[in-house]
C-alpha cells in the first residue's frame, strides 16, 4: 500500500519531500531537480497539511516556463495505458474493466491528442469515471466523430502551434486537472 511520509519529515527532508510529490503527482526528472528544490527553499511554516503542499507546488508550477511545464505534464501516464504504471495511477486506471476495443480508441486518440498538441499528453480527472466516458471527452476535445481514427485520419490532425494561445491553454488546463487528481489522491490515500 501506498503511503505518504509524515508531513513532519518533508518539511525537513528533501528525500522525504521527494517521495510525497511522487506520490501525489507522479515521479518525473523536472520534479525532483525543479520542483523539490523550489519547495524546499521555502520556509517550513506555510506547509501545514499535505493538501497546502499541493497547493504550493501548484503555484510554484504556474511560475515556470511552458517546456518545464509540458515535461511536469508529461510524467503523467497516457489514459488507457496498462502497464509502467504507479501503483496510484494503475488504481486510477484500472478501477473498471475495460473493453479492448475502448483500450484501442484510447491509443488512437492519445495519438491524435498528441499530434495536435504536440509535446503534450493528455491528462484529464477521471474521478470515477470509466474509460468509456473519457473516450467521449477526448472525441470532443479533438472534434472527431466514432467512426474517425485510421492512419490517413489521423495524418490529417493539424498541430497547433507549441506555445500559442490553444497549446498554452490546454497546458494550463492539464495541470489544473493535475492538481485535481493531487488532491484526489491525497483523500484516497486518508491523509487529508
Amino acid at each position: 500500500m501506498t503511503t505518504l511520509p509524515p508531513l513532519s519529515e518533508i518539511l525537513s527532508s528533501p528525500s522525504a519531500l521527494s517521495t510525497a510529490l511522487s506520490i501525489l503527482f507522479e515521479p518525473s526528472p523536472i520534479l525532483f531537480i525543479k520542483l523539490v528544490p523550489e519547495i524546499s527553499s521555502l520556509p517550513a511554516s506555510i506547509t501545514t497539511t499535505y493538501s497546502s503542499l499541493i497547493d504550493i507546488a501548484l503555484t510554484a508550477l504556474s511560475s515556470w516556463d511552458v517546456s518545464s511545464k509540458a515535461e511536469f505534464i508529461s510524467a503523467h501516464p497516457r489514459i488507457g495505458e496498462v502497464s509502467n504504471l504507479s501503483a496510484l495511477s494503475q488504481a486510477e486506471q484500472a478501477s473498471k474493466a475495460t473493453p479492448k476495443d475502448v483500450l484501442e480508441r484510447l491509443e488512437v486518440l492519445n495519438k491524435a491528442y498528441e499530434r495536435k498538441y504536440p509535446g503534450l499528453i493528455y491528462v484529464t480527472f477521471v474521478n470515477g469515471r470509466g474509460r468509456a466516458a473519457i473516450r467521449d471527452e477526448m472525441e470532443g476535445k479533438l472534434g472527431v466523430e466514432k467512426e474517425w481514427g485510421t492512419e490517413e485520419d489521423l495524418e490529417e490532425i493539424i498541430p497547433v502551434e507549441v506555445g500559442g494561445i490553444e497549446w498554452v491553454g490546454e497546458l494550463e488546463r492539464a495541470i489544473r486537472d493535475v492538481g485535481l487528481i493531487a488532491k484526489s489522491r491525497l483523500k484516497a490515500l486518508g491523509a487529508v
